[in-house]
């Protein structure tokens, strides 16, 4: 399920929160920074499991929000990793699992504190960190809206 849904307008910008957000394929979510961004496959829309987040905090001390990850969709029981490959549907809209969303430097530094080097955030979020998924068939998801689907990819009917 769809606990929250982030958007960014430039890299450097916060992430807000919003309701729901329209997407278009091949291109991803209308009004964020990776909008018709296809330097990496997969860059269209980013996700992470709100459960990931939760272990974070807790194995680690810390209180990060589901925005300080800088994903755009934060799931609860739903097992991202198992969509690499595959395509799945919230509502109308239809992905493609690309890859896992590995942490980066980046990732390290927003999450680095006096008690945590960014190379420790990084270790700490390996295989965790979300999905990176491509929008196949557009339209709007809203906070709420649940998976359906998750065939592979080679049964993806054209």
């Amino acid at each position: 399920m769809i606990e929250s849904i982030f958007i960014a307008r430039g890299k450097t910008e916060p992430q807000v929160e919003v309701a729901e957000i329209e997407l278009v394929a091949g291109k991803g979510i209308v009004g964020d920074r990776n909008f018709s961004r296809e330097q990496w496959p997969g860059q269209n829309v980013t996700f992470i499991e709100l459960e990931e987040i939760e272990n974070f905090n807790a194995n680690y001390g810390r209180a990060i929000g589901a925005g300080d990850t800088r994903r755009n969709i934060v799931t609860r029981s739903v097992r991202l990793d198992a969509l690499v490959g595959r395509d799945f549907r919230i509502g109308e809209v239809v992905f493609h699992g690309v890859e896992l969303c590995e942490p980066c430097k980046t990732l390290g530094s927003l999450l680095a504190s006096d008690g945590m080097a960014v190379h420790e955030v990084v270790r700490a979020w390996v295989h965790k960190a979300g999905l990176r998924a491509n929008v196949l068939t557009g339209g709007v998801i809203r906070v709420g809206m649940r998976f359906t689907g998750g065939a592979q990819a080679q049964d993806r009917m054209l």
